[in-house]
């Protein structure tokens, strides 16, 4: 009696265990950018944030992403401008995207003082993207301390630490066609027109004859 009640006991544990993990959500240890476990299985289900890890991965891949500032300086330069006109033409090739610029420092001076050089670099970012025609609403501008995510581990100035770096960070809400649920007409819409497109090197030779 003592042991079938004992064996009950643990088939009771187990299944009490067992229930809590299956009613657990999908992503409910989800600590990526996208929000909470709610909303984690919300884009998972409808397909959103796989989409926008592939444009994500398009974005890295087809335009530079990163710009580097001068010490203590959230200045512009031509070189950073340049950089910015092409990540400004991808963007708006995508009114549907939203991005993140993340404001980065080298190790010199204090957290605060870099955290706050940091924003205003990506503010930057944020205000040459709104002259050239997008709208604020798709861009949010982050900051990043120097001495969480350098790309070079020196405690002295070092250019390449002092920098942005521009993200697709999700889809714009209101937009008509993310309400239709058309992320795969996002990511696909450039590469049917590409593949549309005549070819340069298909012209049509026209040669003259001689009338007798």
């Amino acid at each position: 009696m003592r042991i079938s009640t004992l064996l009950l006991g643990v088939s009771l544990l187990a299944v009490a265990g067992c229930g809590s993990e299956f009613n657990r959500e999908t992503g409910a240890d989800n600590t990526e950018q996208f929000g909470n476990a709610t909303m984690n299985n919300v884009l998972i289900q409808s397909g959103q944030k796989d989409y926008a890890i592939q444009l994500a991965g398009r974005f890295a891949n087809e335009v530079p992403s990163t710009i580097t500032f001068a010490f203590n300086s959230s200045q512009l330069d031509g070189s950073a401008i340049a950089t910015l006109r092409q990540q400004a033409d991808w963007i708006k090739t995508f009114p549907e995207v939203r991005f993140r610029v993340y404001g980065h420092t080298d190790l010199v001076g204090s957290n605060a003082a870099n955290q706050a050089l940091g924003l205003r670099r990506a503010k930057a970012v944020v205000a040459y993207f709104a002259s050239q025609g997008i709208s604020r609403s798709r861009l949010e501008a982050m900051a990043s301390y120097g001495e969480t995510r350098p790309v070079v581990q020196t405690p002295g100035p070092e250019e390449r630490n002092r920098r942005t770096v521009t993200e697709v960070s999700g889809f714009v809400q209101n937009h008509p066609s993310v309400l239709n649920g058309k992320y795969a007409a996002v990511i696909h819409r450039e590469y049917i027109e590409l593949a549309q497109r005549a070819h340069p090197s298909n012209r049509v030779i026209k040669t003259q004859t001689s009338g007798n």
